[in-house]
């Protein structure tokens, strides 16, 4: 059965798009744990990160690279954090959360955004790339 990522990436369900190549696509999480929470996803299905081939990992973490310095560019912080947990979706994700304190990355925490916050957010993030 596909995952919710992969339903997202065929256009099943929407998204907040904010960067896509070939092999990869990152969007806004819709329950962040702060401002610009994004997630990159390999269009490629697999379940665990270290599953991947040594140039599917490569190439993931290159694109999250950008995501994030864009990320990074686009909303105010003092780093951008970058976890892999993959407990809740079986398919291989980055989370690139913009921090400015630890609790942040507890996945805890969450913020509210509306949906205009949400596309202005995602289009102003991919104007960064």
């Amino acid at each position: 059965m596909a995952s919710i990522f992969t339903k997202i990436i065929e256009g099943e369900i929407p998204c907040y798009k904010v960067a896509e190549d070939n092999k990869h696509i990152a969007f806004l999480d819709i329950n962040p744990n702060a401002k610009g929470h994004t997630l990159c996803v390999p269009k490629d299905e697999e379940n665990k990160i270290f599953d991947l081939d040594k140039a599917g990992y490569a190439d993931l973490m290159e694109f999250s690279r950008k995501v994030a310095i864009a990320l990074e560019k686009t909303v105010p912080c003092n780093r951008v954090g970058m976890s892999v947990i993959g407990l809740e979706v079986p398919h291989v994700h980055v989370h690139l959360i913009p921090l400015n304190d630890m609790s942040e990355m507890t996945f805890q925490s969450k913020v509210k955004l509306g949906k205009d916050e949400f596309v202005a957010l995602a289009k102003e993030i991919a104007g960064n790339l």
